[in-house]
């Protein structure tokens, strides 16, 4: 085969709907039964994985004429070794760009959009169609990159993780998770369902849906209380009063994918004798970085971007130190 370079391309896919329900139920029927029994429509299922493996397919025929292609899947990121010169290929979701960016160091990644019309693909500017023109330029360096800032968390025991979009740094399930946090100079004991610390890349993600909930709690809970005279705290307010108005919530979150800060969120802080709930919003920089804790005796957890099954010990004893990474991630426009 006449290849433009014997360099690597990576390409990196992740598993359909369908794919991870016949993993599953283990085949196709048993998947449809289980979807249509619970009263969904199975051709969507179906047509999405059709859509994306012919996607993959194009894919690997196209840059087959390009280098050589290695195609891994998401599961095999944690453990796999990219090469400094590797061009990497992403054939999936946003989220899966955010994945694969956090083990790589400064390989430039090229987000692909399988299905458009199933996914808007913020951080998938081009098309399987694309890739024949866009590889062969990114090898060259003809291409514009775009710089992304990661956040890192350093353990006391040596042990790191990186996030693209976000840190989660709390209790492995659905309970309180108790830590010492530390930020500029202020420190306080803290019981909360967990921080998460957000870049700019992910600040339309998880910080917007932090805040927003917020903020939408905060004008909910103000208009019951002047409510509580009439006896009906939780009563929704009356429309077609005079001065009654629908409020439509639009919290602004972003900020820049290169910015040099991240922000901290502590998710449900629980005041009492003994925890405070001061320290529950704020700038992480490279001169305050966030210091948390652990005071869990088990349960606690570090993990990044959505991958739960990839995570760091947070239990007593532990010292998370979260700052910005020293490396970036490199996004191809």
């Amino acid at each position: 085969m006449n290849r433009l370079t014997e360099n690597k391309i990576v390409l990196v896919t992740r598993p359909t709907r369908l794919a991870e329900l016949v993993t599953r139920f283990n085949t196709v029927s048993q998947a449809r039964f289980y979807v249509e029994h619970q009263g969904a429509d199975f051709t969507d299922y179906q047509r999405e994985d059709e859509t994306y493996h012919h996607a993959l397919v194009a894919a690997q025929g196209a840059l087959s004429q390009v280098g050589r292609v290695h195609t891994l899947g998401r599961g095999f990121l944690p453990n796999y070794l990219f090469g400094p010169e590797d061009t990497i290929v992403t054939l999936g979701q946003d989220g899966l760009v955010a994945n694969t960016l956090k083990y790589l160091s400064g390989q430039p990644v090229v987000g692909v959009n399988p299905d458009p019309g199933r996914w808007d693909g913020r951080l998938l500017p081009f098309r399987v169609a694309d890739l024949a023109k866009v590889v062969p330029e990114v090898m060259r360096g003809g291409r514009k990159r775009k710089t992304v800032t990661m956040a890192k968390a350093t353990l006391n025991n040596g042990q790191v993780m990186y996030g693209v979009n976000d840190l989660f740094i709390g209790p492995k399930t659905h309970c309180s998770a108790r830590y010492l946090i530390r930020i500029g100079g202020a420190t306080e004991a803290q019981s909360s369902s967990g921080v998460i610390i957000s870049t700019g890349l992910g600040s339309t993600g998880w910080l917007k849906s932090l805040l927003t909930g917020a903020a939408a709690i905060t004008q909910a809970a103000g208009a019951a209380l002047v409510r509580q005279t009439t006896g009906d705290l939780f009563a929704p307010p009356r429309t077609g009063e005079k001065g009654d108005k629908k409020v439509r919530l639009n919290v602004k979150t972003e900020f820049a994918w290169d910015g040099n800060y991240l922000f901290y969120t502590v998710r449900e802080p629980f005041p009492t004798q003994t925890t405070g709930a001061t320290l529950v919003f704020g700038r992480v920089t490279p001169e305050a970085p966030l210091v948390l804790e652990s005071r869990m005796a088990e349960n606690g957890v570090i993990f990044s971007d959505g991958i739960e099954q990839d995570f760091l010990e947070f239990n007593s004893g532990t010292q998370a130190t979260i700052g910005i990474a020293e490396r970036k991630g490199i996004l191809v426009e």
